[in-house]
């Protein structure tokens, strides 16, 4: 799983320090909200070429760090 979190930079000069793919202006949670709408994980790569089968793994990856690491309040529906 480290090598996949390697993939996730965070730097304040890009996308306001948001944890963004390989420094590329992609965050996370903009490539989180395309997956939990429904996009495939190949309409997601054929829409951004630059991207790659494995930052997908590593925001899920991730994601999973942040789960563990805090406690999240509950949504209200």
């Amino acid at each position: 799983m480290d090598s996949l979190l390697k993939r996730i930079t965070i730097d304040p000069s890009i996308c306001h320090g948001k944890p963004c793919i390989r420094g590329l202006r992609y965050p996370v949670e903009t490539l989180l909200e395309l997956l939990s709408s429904g996009m495939t994980e190949g309409q997601i790569l054929a829409d951004y070429p630059d991207l790659e089968h494995e930052d997908l793994l590593a925001v899920f990856a991730f994601a999973a760090q942040l789960a563990r690491t805090r406690r999240l309040q509950p949504v209200a529906l």
